[in-house]
């Protein structure tokens, strides 16, 4: 007997000429049951919640693929998922990234979040915010993250307490930054599967990939929510020679080439997650969508239009001009949407969580407000009025400095957008005739340059007078130790830092404060280093002072010593803390890089005295 590889229960037996013509019957039977079950199971996946995999790469802008014109890259399976895609050329996110990744994860402007910048404690999202993977996990998916979050790292911050329920992840804006294990490169590190250390063998996106894909296909009877935010391509620009050194064969300068041949891997890696999804019969309902956090920072000069290739798009990472902000999206739905379909509206990433409420019927909060817009008719290709709207694209840092002002807070660089027109601060340009954004036509138009500054003032007033001004940390919630560092710090002298080889810098004296709150009163041990504590050296500084909120102490000690602890009894509440280390040869004053809160039990406080 030959059985037909068709999961049909007829089977054709091997026999003599005379039979063919009952073959033939036998056999028009199997192909007649195995189409019909066929249509029946595209049928039920059409009726089933789809997964979702949303695929988030780092500093990749629109021009940074071989779909969009790049001449020196070749990214077959970014390309290929073009064409199987609706995809929506006129979409913009944030200048940077932390901005971004608060917005599409709450759908709300990322000035109401409290997570507005990339440092200085301005990354760590509200609390109080629903996040995406909460409205999934609650709706009944399984939800997991794999990559980079930079949206806080301490509970109440980390994933793992934002909804979702599986995460592999480096810490920090990237994986070799402060608050990393040191060494961490990219190449076998150390990162943390749902808040315990591991090591992993590999580079750090080829893991990212492969841990989504054993998650895919384990065995669950619920849909799954996938989270794949990538560091690449962020600096620092290492990968394996042999994605690099292609293009530096071509002339193309070592940091460009490194960066492209990220994008090389990271489209390797997505031609196996394709791959894996068409094996395990989960690609029809998978919605899977593409998109980057921000503008290129490598594939284009913002000073030089004709160094690097950007799509004609001027500006860059950080730009509040087109291209720092316009970004590939494509989104595809097999079992539902036809595919290389473009989408011309104007769209942005708050507007993927009420897109996906709508099409993978989740709860939706009831307190919410969001400030997207569901794009739910828009991919489907309805013919359903999309009304005209202005967005707002705004490049904030801790400290924005501008010389105009409204109720007394200073305006950061922003863009009003609108189908037609871009207002970039005083300067109006006409996107559709002038796409590079060469000539400044606000003279010509003054009653334009008053509409879409009337537009910014309102949004000004609305989401800025009603922001937090900071969000703080949470110590003290249980006895699990929370570690805080110099990157996190709102700068009194000098600036932050986030490279572990700017550590041992004794020329670098700088200082700032961070805003925390006390979840519990109690006593707390409060342990100061100036090094991580797995790369402990010593601390350099004869004298240490705390204060925190009005209370302060000061200690001795030897230079030598690794670390300095004080145990102060706190009140809950907020409170502003801030530390000083006099080094013991100069008598200059630094800060503490790294600073750990321990709320301390009575039997442990007993067993030390």
């Amino acid at each position: 007997m030959v059985d037909l590889d068709c999961n049909c229960p007829h089977t054709i037996p091997i026999i003599s000429h005379s039979m063919h013509h009952r073959i033939w019957i036998l056999l028009a039977a199997c192909l007649t049951t195995c189409v019909s079950a066929s249509a029946q199971n595209r049928e039920r996946v059409k009726e089933s919640r789809p997964n979702v995999i949303l695929v988030v790469t780092d500093d990749q802008g629109y021009g940074d693929m071989s779909c969009h014109g790049n001449p020196w890259l070749n990214t077959p399976n970014l390309d290929r998922l073009a064409t199987q895609s609706v995809r929506l050329e006129n979409f913009h996110v944030d200048p940077v990234c932390t901005p971004s990744r608060a917005a599409l994860m709450t759908g709300r402007y990322c000035t109401r979040v409290g997570a507005w910048a990339v440092t200085e404690g301005r990354q760590l999202l509200d609390p109080d915010e629903t996040t995406m993977a909460e409205i999934f996990r609650d709706s009944g998916y399984r939800t997991g993250m794999f990559g980079k979050w930079h949206l806080g790292d301490p509970p109440p911050f980390a994933p793992r307490e934002r909804g979702f329920e599986t995460v592999v992840r480096h810490m920090a804006g990237g994986a070799d930054e402060i608050g990393n294990p040191t060494g961490n490169d990219y190449f076998d590190d150390t990162y943390y599967r749902n808040g315990t250390p591991e090591s992993f063998d590999g580079y750090c996106i080829d893991i990212w990939f492969e841990e989504v894909m054993d998650f895919i296909q384990e065995e669950f009877e619920q849909p799954f929510f996938v989270y794949l935010p990538t560091n690449a391509m962020h600096s620092p620009y290492l990968v394996a020679d042999r994605y690099s050194d292609p293009f530096e064969q071509q002339g193309i300068e070592p940091k460009r080439s490194a960066f492209y041949g990220m994008i090389q891997n990271f489209d390797e890696n997505l031609g196996r997650l394709l791959k894996k999804l068409d094996q395990d019969n989960l690609r029809d309902n998978t919605l899977l969508v593409f998109m980057s956090d921000n503008g290129t920072a490598q594939g284009a000069s913002e000073q030089n239009r004709k160094d690097g290739f950007n799509a004609g798009m001027r500006g860059k990472k950080g730009s509040v001009y087109e291209g720092g902000h316009r970004v590939p999206c494509f989104a595809s739905w097999p079992a539902k949407w036809d595919g290389n379909r473009r989408v011309h509206q104007l769209t942005c990433h708050r507007d993927w969580l009420p897109t996906l409420i709508d099409l993978c019927d989740l709860k939706r909060p009831a307190d919410v407000s969001f400030d997207g817009r569901s794009m739910a008719g828009l991919l489907g290709g309805s013919s359903q009025q999309w009304p005209e709207r202005t967005l707002i694209i705004e490049r904030q840092s801790d400290n924005v400095v501008s010389a105009t002002k409204t109720q007394g807070r200073a305006q950061p660089p922003f863009a009003v957008l609108t189908n037609r027109w871009r207002l970039v601060r005083d300067e109006l340009y006409d996107i559709r005739n002038d796409p590079g954004q060469f000539k400044n036509v606000a003279a010509e138009h003054p009653e334009v340059v008053r509409e879409l500054r009337a537009a910014y003032d309102a949004y000004f007033e609305d989401v800025h007078g009603s922001r937090k001004d900071v969000v703080r940390f949470i110590v003290g919630k249980d006895t699990t130790p929370t570690l805080i560092t110099v990157r996190d710090w709102h700068p009194t002298e000098g600036r932050v830092i986030w490279k572990p080889s700017q550590l041992p810098d004794n020329d670098l004296l700088i200082n700032g404060f961070w805003e925390i709150e006390v979840a519990e009163a109690g006593r707390y041990s409060i342990e100061l280093r100036r090094f991580p504590d797995d790369a402990l050296a010593p601390i350099q500084a004869d004298q240490a002072r705390l204060r925190v909120g009005t209370i302060e102490q000061t200690q001795t000690l030897k230079p030598e010593e690794s670390s300095v602890t004080f145990e102060i009894d706190l009140p809950a509440g907020p409170h502003r803390l801030q530390t000083w280390l006099r080094d013991a040869a100069s008598q200059k004053i630094r800060g503490a890089y790294f600073v750990e809160f321990t709320r301390i039990k009575p039997s442990d406080l007993s067993s030390r005295r």
